[in-house]
């Protein structure tokens, strides 16, 4: 009705919704330069971007849940952003710095790498709200990328960045980080963890030492973090695995003991 204002939306609540994208697109920026750094055979630089990437994918999306501005677009660009981020860049720069000599078998490698890294963003992008926001499933790409890009620099803070064995080693984190992202392994999000909660001094005291070893030698101490992280869902499963089995044979009466307890309860006990 001609009658009637116009309710005007907040200049504030107009930019909040700018904040997490902008993040995105500099994460996109990051994974772009990334490739540029590659194809100018700047690998260690390559691999810093896919981390600082890994930053502002990590930023935009506190700041969405924070500032309460997640929407459908947001999602979606965010996932556009983190196949070239995650997925391009870390197969070209897998591919150039380690896999060339491969011929066929390295390209290869490197698009079973980037295709797993697609599907396993389709399948996050068609199971949100569907699966506990404890665990991821399957290996998130962002940690995929920070596989090769921690491995990188690795070699670079050895000295040892034109080893012939980098060849082997790289084939087979590709074929193992692009098969765990597709797995239905389950993986801890860190989405519950509350850091303005309280928590017992030891934690303080352990975040602090691990800070000051990041900041002494930062390149193994990511390396180790990272690695631990895309281990521990293999570990942890295979563990549960066993337990499993485990209680199915104290069940069945195949553990140690167990068959030769079955047979003194069925035998009848002599009349006194």
């Amino acid at each position: 009705m001609p009658g009637r204002r116009r309710r005007r939306i907040p200049p504030l609540r107009r930019g909040v919704y700018l904040l997490p994208n902008l993040f995105t697109t500099a994460g996109l920026f990051t994974g772009f330069y990334s490739i540029i750094a590659t194809l100018g055979h700047r690998y260690q630089l390559a691999a810093i971007m896919i981390l600082v990437a890994q930053a502002c994918d990590v930023l935009d999306g506190r700041i969405a849940r924070l500032t309460r501005s997640a929407s459908s677009f947001g999602e979606q660009y965010d996932s556009l952003a983190d196949l070239v981020a995650f997925g391009v860049a870390p197969g070209i720069l897998v591919y150039q710095w380690a896999l060339v000599p491969w011929g066929r078998w390295g390209w290869l490698a490197a698009t079973l790498y980037v295709t797993c890294g697609a599907l396993r963003l389709a399948r996050f992008n068609v199971q949100v709200g569907s699966v506990e926001k404890r665990h991821f499933v399957g290996l998130p790409i962002p940690a995929a990328a920070d596989v090769i890009a921690t491995t990188v620099l690795l070699f670079y803070y050895f000295g040892g960045a034109g080893a012939p064995n980098k060849r082997i080693l790289m084939l087979l984190v590709i074929y193992a980080v692009a098969g765990f992202m597709v797995s239905e392994i389950r993986y801890f999000s860190f989405k519950e963890i509350r850091l303005h909660h309280r928590h017992p001094f030891q934690v303080l005291l352990g975040l602090i030492l691990v800070i000051m070893l990041a900041i002494a030698a930062p390149q193994p101490v990511l390396f180790l973090g990272v690695l631990t992280y895309a281990l521990s869902g293999p570990v942890v499963y295979l563990g549960r695995l066993l337990a499993g089995r485990r209680r199915l044979a104290a069940r069945a009466g195949q553990t140690p003991g167990g068959r030769a307890g079955a047979v003194r309860s069925s035998t009848p006990t002599p009349p006194v």
